[in-house]
């Protein structure tokens, strides 16, 4: 691959984390248990930051690794064997497995391209209702559509799972970029019954840190989401939670600054390719149906990677989706997305 690469194809950022909450800006010095393994249930000082900054006793709070390692934790304790989950989808493309590597089975709910108001979200549930369900999950802004749902539509996400005793895991990592409307917190809608997953990942340009942290309802179904993880990576790293702890503390200016880039990136991708801004998030989810020749989706990717330009397919977001391409905007610089996304144009067109 010569010339200029357009790597639009993994949800990342081209921001560095905010200054003084880097790991190169935390001197042993200062934190004398840097090189030590932290307590399995999270390191004090981002314990301490969650709470003032979130209102969250520590008790229902776990440090994981990553958004994903704590999906993994609450996979693990509320689901049996076999037990099905509800995934809306199109979907964030990790979750299926982690469904399996539970011994559950993952269900599509075509939703967020569709169900739209309470009485769709209620039809769409309905549609793909099987009494093996135990849990469903959602992902408001979504990954890859970019739609943040309503508080009337989480209502009804809400009631449907009261109603069918289902456990709701609400993937919450672009909670912050929430552009159409507020992003509403599930478990405010029905605390007894929500796992909240949250990262630093997305938050704070904060990746290869793998830091996040879960929030769920007291009692033993919390206890057990530790348990599992204690077994799985037993602590996230110490040096990590130190700088997530300071992010919580310092960040406010950066996360602002990065929300502006991100949606004005956004805006400029879907005005290029003549689709609607995304309500929040940091991709456009495209359907290429029309573009696609004899060879189907692998000859589109094709196509695209001899420009240089690398997309991710949307079928890994659900098998509804094969027609369909992800594209993050904020992988790359804007000028670099800018030209990639002019590529993509110029291929559809």
């Amino acid at each position: 691959m010569e010339g200029e690469r357009f790597p639009l194809h993994i949800g990342d950022t081209w921001l560095d984390p905010a200054p003084g909450c880097r790991l190169e800006d935390i001197p042993s010095a200062e934190v004398p248990d840097l090189h030590r393994y932290a307590v399995p249930h999270g390191h004090p000082a981002l314990l301490a930051a969650i709470e003032a900054r979130f209102g969250l006793p520590r008790e229902r709070v776990l440090v994981t690794a990553g958004a994903t390692g704590g999906l993994g934790a609450v996979a693990g304790a509320t689901l049996d064997p076999g037990d099905a989950v509800l995934l809306l989808a199109p979907y964030w493309p990790l979750i299926p497995g982690v469904v399996r590597a539970a011994r559950g089975e993952p269900v599509e709910v075509p939703f967020f391209d569709r169900a739209r108001g309470p009485e769709g979200v209620r039809a769409a549930l309905e549609a793909a209702w099987t009494p093996a369900a135990a849990a469903l999950y959602l992902n408001s802004p979504n990954n890859p559509t970019g739609r943040v749902l309503t508080a009337e539509e989480l209502a009804a996400v809400a009631a449907f799972a009261r109603e069918r005793d289902l456990w709701i895991w609400a993937d919450e990592v672009y909670e912050d970029y929430a552009w159409a409307r507020p992003h509403l917190p599930v478990a405010r809608l029905a605390p007894e019954r929500t796992f909240s997953v949250h990262s630093f990942s997305k938050a704070y340009g904060m990746a290869g840190y793998r830091c996040g942290w879960v929030a769920g309802p007291d009692g033993p179904a919390m206890k057990g989401v530790r348990k599992i993880a204690t077994h799985a990576f037993y602590s996230t790293p110490t040096a990590s939670q130190v700088a997530a702890a300071r992010v919580l503390e310092r960040g406010a200016d950066w996360l602002a600054r990065a929300s502006a880039l991100y949606r004005a990136a956004g805006r400029e991708a879907a005005a290029i390719l003549g689709v609607p801004e995304p309500e929040g998030g940091t991709f456009l989810f495209l359907d290429v149906g029309p573009w696609l020749d004899e060879r189907g989706m692998e000859g589109f990717l094709l196509r695209c990677f001899d420009r240089n330009l690398l997309l991710a397919p949307g079928g890994s977001c659900g098998p509804s989706y094969e027609n369909h391409v992800r594209v993050c905007f904020t992988a790359a610089p804007p000028d670099v997305v800018r030209r990639g996304v002019e590529r993509l144009a110029e291929l559809l067109r």
